[in-house]
């Protein structure tokens, strides 16, 4: 679970991938532009509350020895018709991008929720509106 406890680290994953995070998870989006630790805290807070009341999931992938964050996976309530869930992921760098991402799906796949979208993977962004 991605939790206050990773603040420093995930900033510093999602500062050091700004530039690939821009738009991946909104088209046209700007985040993290102008992002502070302070604020990193209230979202990674928020995360933490929401995955503990069931609403949705944040996971945050770590190196072996748990000193660097490598990216971040969410299972969230899905933004259209006919899916359970809208996911998202990102890697800190792409090197982490091809085994991220079927880690990440592979977790996905053990939850009970058959129609998955991935906006901006498997469906382009226009597709997942309402």
């Amino acid at each position: 679970m991605l939790s206050i406890h990773d603040v420093v680290k995930d900033f510093d994953a999602v500062i050091s991938a700004r530039d690939r995070l821009k738009g991946l998870m909104q088209p046209g989006g700007t985040w993290p532009d102008g992002l502070t630790l302070e604020e990193n805290l209230i979202d990674l807070a928020w995360h933490q509350r929401e995955f503990t009341i069931g609403h949705s999931f944040a996971y945050t992938v770590m190196n072996d020895d748990e000193s660097r964050c490598l990216g971040c996976g969410y299972i969230n309530p899905p933004d259209r018709d006919g899916f359970d869930a809208a996911d998202f992921y990102w890697a800190r760098d792409p090197e982490f991008d091809d085994t991220l991402g079927p880690a990440f799906r592979a977790l996905v796949a053990k939850f009970p929720l058959p129609r998955v979208a991935f906006p901006g993977r498997d469906q382009p962004f226009a597709d997942t509106a309402g």
